[in-house]
């Protein structure tokens, strides 16, 4: 545990939750807790889900300090901008999947954390928007993420309005994947993050690897490094364990290799 996060690990699924109630806004000192943190992550090959969440606070993160503002603001990239954006794409390139369980406002640079996560499961009653405009600010690799998440038309319109979203019209827009009715989204996420550890944790990373590269690379640069993904699925012990638990009616017991 640091001061502004909680880093718990209950078998293959771990759990980041930040801990800055009541709103948990992102402080300077919280985001290099959170490079820390997610470095060491990096690491840890036994993690095959990661969910981060807003813990017992108000929001999920409601965004940045703004009485940091004024004091970071001769130094801004050094202070504040590289060190977000490091750890945000640090946690974007995670080779486990991670999923983002929003159970109260994720407004601003929350929402940006959010988005730098693969899955978004949000309760009904919480609200989404990149609302930095509505201050003269800018959401930058919120524009990027959300503009690749749901098209330019759609992620201008949110970033020049600073418009916030209800769950259900961020599940209908694409923004999130789930929205919880009865169980919070942190259960919810739970039970996602259940279902996909027990999953083939190499063709789990390397689903995530060629997801990316839909996106970032051209098509046939992106089918290229699927052909080669493939190739080491086939040669994997996850695979030969899998087709035997298939045919011998048991359940799975991979090793990630």
């Amino acid at each position: 545990m640091t001061k502004f996060l909680r880093f718990t690990c209950d078998g293959p699924v771990a759990e980041l939750e930040l801990a800055n109630p009541p709103l948990n806004l992102v402080t300077t000192e919280m985001l290099g807790e959170l490079l820390d943190v997610v470095s060491t992550i990096t690491q840890r090959h036994d993690i095959l889900a990661l969910i981060v969440h807003g813990g017992d606070g108000r929001a999920f993160c409601a965004g940045s300090d703004m009485t940091e503002f004024a004091s970071v603001a001769e130094r801004a990239a050094e202070r504040k901008i590289l060190p977000e954006d490091h750890a945000l794409r640090l946690l974007a390139s995670l080779p486990m999947p991670t999923i983002a369980a929003i159970d109260g406002p994720a407004l601003g640079g929350g929402l940006e954390l959010a988005l730098a996560c693969d899955i978004r499961v949000a309760h009904s009653t919480a609200t989404l928007g990149l609302t930095e405009t509505r201050i003269g600010g800018l959401a930058a690799s919120g524009a990027v993420r959300l503009t690749t998440l749901i098209g330019p038309s759609r992620a201008l319109e949110l970033l020049v309005t600073g418009r916030v979203l209800s769950a259900r019209d961020a599940e209908r827009w694409g923004v999130v994947n789930q929205v919880s009715e009865t169980a919070t989204a942190l259960e919810t996420a739970r039970v996602l993050a259940a279902e996909i550890a027990a999953r083939g944790p190499l063709s789990n990373r390397l689903a995530k690897q060629l997801v990316n590269a839909a996106v970032d690379l051209p098509l046939d640069a992106a089918l290229s490094q699927g052909v080669r993904a493939q190739e080491l699925v086939f040669r994997s012990s996850d695979l030969r364990e899998g087709t035997a638990s298939f045919f011998e009616k048991r359940r799975p017991e991979f090793s990630g290799a």
